[in-house]
């Protein structure tokens, strides 16, 4: 059973209260359970429990704020619902490894650094983001890159963008391509939290592939039964796929078709039992059993 839409739910809802006090029983009874069965369901589904969950996005939020506002430490303290400064600095430096007020000075400096060497840099052609590649049908008519304002963990996130496609027919991907021996005989889960924004015409999306040696398509999936569009907050999505006994390679990536922006953070890869469903797309019609409409007199149906 997947409990991937209720842990969904719960997401936007954390996302929409970030700013106060939140309990793991409100959070749980949002998605309609009790706190007891959820928090287990949370877990296993995004790799960190609720109250795990709300510190890192707000600590996210204040690291997201001491960079580009100018706002007191003290006043973000507060705001990110932590009781005195010193308890949101000993918090802050636990997952970014400096207090609040020299993160501030040295995340500045670096940020001002990155930029000037991106743009002195701006005719090179290697990847901008180390282990990614672009590509897709108009892959020239994108951008990715790595983005310092708009984070859900940590210090970035990765983003894909349209740099001039308007028709859903475009697309591009920010993608990876890895041996699939590793994960052989098991069924693996890739998921990440994804942000939208005004994505439309086309879609935006995960997406991953199993591929055997001789190139056929084994397994697929790119959420074309459930696209993103418009604009979104942060949440957490997932494939599910069986790796064969045949697969050679694994492909993944994010891809985003039209016009908008996508950022993406945390991808994880975790084997999971045989009672998570796949989301395995039929990308084939299945051959049928025996010749049909030999005498041209069946209509479709």
């Amino acid at each position: 059973m997947s409990y991937n839409p209720a842990v969904q739910k719960t997401i936007d809802y954390i996302e929409r209260n970030l700013e106060r006090a939140l309990t793991g029983e409100e959070i749980a009874s949002e998605a309609g359970f009790s706190f007891f069965h959820f928090h287990r369901i949370f877990q296993r589904e995004t790799g960190m429990t609720m109250s795990e969950y709300v510190r890192a996005r707000r600590l996210a939020g204040a690291a997201s704020a001491l960079l580009h506002t100018d706002e007191r430490v003290l006043d973000l303290a507060l705001r990110f619902g932590f009781e005195s400064q010193e308890a949101f600095s000993r918090a802050f430096k636990k997952i970014y490894g400096l207090p609040p007020a020299r993160y501030r000075r040295w995340m500045g400096g670096m940020l001002h650094k990155e930029e000037l060497s991106m743009q002195t840099n701006s005719n090179l052609q290697e990847s901008p983001v180390k282990g990614w590649f672009m590509s897709g049908s108009h892959p020239f008519l994108y951008e990715m890159g790595i983005d310092r304002h708009t984070v859900h963990r940590g210090t970035g996130s990765g983003y894909l963008k349209s740099a001039a496609a308007e028709t859903p027919e475009q697309f591009g991907t920010m993608m990876q391509v890895f041996r699939a021996e590793r994960y052989v005989g098991q069924r693996i889960r890739l998921s990440a939290f994804v942000k939208t924004d005004q994505v439309e015409p086309g879609f935006a999306a995960l997406w991953m592939r199993v591929d055997a040696a001789d190139g056929d398509v084994l397994q697929f999936d790119n959420m074309a039964n459930r696209p993103l569009t418009g604009t979104l907050d942060w949440n957490h999505y997932a494939i599910v796929l069986d790796v064969p006994e045949s697969a050679a390679q694994i492909s993944f990536g994010v891809l985003l078709s039209g016009s908008g922006q996508i950022h993406v953070d945390g991808f994880a890869f975790d084997e999971v039992p045989d009672t998570v469903p796949t989301t395995h797309l039929q990308t084939e019609e299945p051959l049928p059993d025996r010749p049909i409409n030999l005498s041209f007199e069946e209509v479709p149906e």
